[in-house]
């Protein structure tokens, strides 16, 4: 059932490491010989049109130009942002050096489209903001600082949230502006001076943040395009009225754009945990407009991922929805949706998760012919200091106002008379993986494309998933799986090839290679979902792969594999786990006539969380409920199956 991998990824590669009785059973036949090697020519490396290695990114960081962002004290433009995603040190906007442990390979600056650079002038005071009652109360509150700067941020966002900001004031930093204009001129320059193809991409992209009373339903908008194309146009809001809330317009937009500057464009929705229902709707939207054709083909066309995990709880999947998953459970918010204007309700999480999404598109399928929720899964920071930091040991919170420092746990992150979310709440996640062939625009963005992405919670663990009808051991017995994972089935984010009528079953190719400055490896998992003969959706988790020696329990669960973290000292070691895992797996439940996804969970062994570090550095106590070990995760996009297709 398990197979253990020796070397690293290399290239793509992986070597299997065979038992000695193997070893010692002489030559093999000349046809399993002829067989195992499928290469064009005799060098593995040569003509090979495949990625090769995981590119890491992360597609949702905001700098000092996002209202929220500089009014909790963020003080780094975007070029300290891009300076400090390439590896550079940089001094934080609370005076700390900060470096990350490895550079990223790619960025998107994802700064609010709404009032977008009005921190700044805030910051400054200038005498023509004092004008407006609102400004002149945030103005006082950053001239503060500490919590009174933390309370006029949460201010700006609670009247953003509810569009009661001053429309006069809003408009000063609106689409049509000359200031406005000239603020995105700056950063299509800046993401320009840092593109460096080969070495580093840098995104031009917004955030678009639609707020229904609070409900969430933001999306980053991310250009293949260089800056001809970009300074065509200016980002869309959700203000009108040059704005809109309904994704509906922002399709809109995003086909607009292709057509005047024939260029290329998708957007990414997230923090479907906290739209209180509205991110993923089965049969209506929020203002009672009904699925239509042109819903769903349009979403299917404009959205091909979702940001399954980041700073603002993990989104993959809910233990009220998957009562049998005994790893649902996993940093999930809530409580309430964005402000915290409204409480959260069982009814609504169907409606907010990754993985409920992925069956209801199937179930909207069904009956209109197309699946809106077709997503592939990354992840992403959303961090608002400019700094994208995603690992345990180097996180730097979700603003400047929660940087380290002795109280950020134990000081509310939210609170209101409807809930409460702690400073220790706040999840170090996360970052996206995509199998590109090159560090450049175009190759990222075609792969985001085509959904040849995962997500991890924040380390940086290379993962494979291919499915195909007739993959078997010996294909993983290569140092190069993926040349016969590509020939012989399809990669995340694919559609199964048609049946076979030899085949009974669809079977899955997984590999999976810790990060090598983390975590062993606890199991690989398969989640499947499917919709039944009575049109039903319905889930199951299987673990495919896992480290030891471990047997599944009578109730056909695999038994914990440990927990090594010394939580007094904020360490780990690597005495249990594996550093590679693998399976080829084949459906014990296939039926030819369901429609069903695939997808992989990678889980570590646990190790310390953040809040465990903090404690350990500011020689302090954890905060009642703040866990002291996590066990950090990748999920890859899925593979999807169609009766005759």
């Amino acid at each position: 059932m398990t197979r253990l991998l020796l070397t690293t990824v290399c290239a793509g590669a992986l070597t299997l490491a065979l038992p000695a009785a193997a070893q010692d059973a002489g030559a093999p036949a000349a046809d399993l010989l002829n067989n195992a090697y499928t290469g064009k020519v005799y060098s593995p490396y040569a003509q090979r049109g495949f990625p090769e290695r995981p590119l890491w990114g992360d597609s949702h960081l905001h700098t000092n130009l996002s209202m929220d962002a500089g009014l909790f004290g963020n003080r780094l433009p975007p070029r300290d942002a891009y300076r400090f995603a390439r590896g550079e040190e940089v001094i934080s906007s609370t005076g700390q050096a900060v470096k990350l442990s490895r550079p990223l390979d790619w960025l998107v600056i994802a700064d609010h489209s709404d009032g977008m650079g009005m921190v700044g002038d805030l910051a400054l005071g200038k005498p023509e903001l004092m004008a407006y009652e609102q400004a002149a109360r945030w103005i006082k509150g950053l001239d503060a600082g500490g919590d009174e700067s933390v309370q006029a941020a949460l201010d700006l966002i609670g009247n953003f949230s509810q569009g009661t900001i001053e429309p006069e004031l809003l408009a000063l930093y609106s689409p049509g502006s000359k200031l406005y204009k000239n603020l995105w001129e700056r950063v299509i320059d800046d993401a320009e001076a840092f593109n460096d193809p080969g070495r580093f991409t840098a995104f031009i992209g917004f955030e678009w943040t639609s707020l229904i009373e609070g409900n969430n339903m933001h999306r980053v908008v991310i250009m293949r395009d260089g800056p001809v194309r970009a300074r065509q146009v200016v980002p869309f809001t959700m203000t009108a009225p040059q704005g809109s809330p309904d994704p509906r317009d922002l399709w809109k937009y995003l086909s607009n754009y292709e057509a005047k500057t024939d260029g290329e464009i998708l957007a990414i929705a997230h923090n479907g945990n906290l739209s209180n229902g509205i991110m993923f709707p089965l049969e209506a939207q929020w203002n009672g407009s009904k699925l239509d054709e042109t819903y769903i083909t349009q979403r299917s066309k404009w959205e091909p991922l979702y940001l399954a995990t980041k700073i603002k709880g993990d989104g993959e999947a809910h233990p009220f929805l998957s009562p049998d998953d005994e790893f649902a459970d996993y940093e999930n918010w809530d409580i309430g949706n964005l402000d915290l204007s409204e409480a959260k309700t069982n009814d609504m999480l169907a409606g907010e998760y990754a993985r409920e999404a992925l069956k209801r598109g199937l179930a909207i399928e069904a009956h209109l012919g197309t699946n809106p929720y077709k997503f592939g899964m990354i992840g992403a920071t959303d961090s608002h200091t400019s700094l994208t930091t995603a690992e345990e040991d180097n996180f730097f919170g979700k603003h400047a106002g929660y940087e380290p420092n002795p109280g950020r746990m134990s000081h509310p992150f939210f609170e209101n008379e409807r809930g409460k979310i702690m400073g220790w709440q706040m999840v170090a996640s996360g970052l996206a993986a995509v199998w590109a062939n090159e560090n450049t625009r175009a190759s990222i963005f075609d792969a985001m494309q085509r959904k040849e992405v995962y997500g991890t919670t924040g380390p940086r663990m290379s993962v494979r998933l291919f499915g195909g009808w007739d993959f078997t051991d010996q294909d993983l017995n290569s140092r190069i799986p993926a040349n016969t994972g590509y020939q012989k089935g399809v990669p995340m984010g694919s559609d199964l090839r048609v049946k076979p009528d030899s085949a009974s079953a669809p079977n899955f190719m997984v590999y999976a290679l810790r990060d090598p400055v983390g975590a062993n490896l606890d199991r690989i998992q398969i989640v499947k979902g499917w919709l039944d003969k009575k049109g039903e959706t319905r889930e199951k988790v299987y673990d495919v792969a896992w480290s030891g020696n471990r047997l599944r329990g009578v109730n056909g669960k695999l038994p914990a594999v440990g927990n090594t973290v010394d939580v007094a000292n904020a360490n780990w070691t690597n005495t249990i786990g594996a550093s590679e895992l693998a399976t080829v797996w084949t459906d014990p439940d296939f039926h030819a006539d369901q429609k069903a996804f695939y997808y992989a969970r990678v889980l570590e062994i646990p190790t310390p969380r953040w809040s465990t570090y903090d404690a350990f550095r500011f020689g302090i106590d954890l905060p009642e409920g703040a866990p002291t070990s996590t066990q950090e995760r990748a999920y890859t996009s899925p593979i999807w199956y169609t009766p005759g297709s």
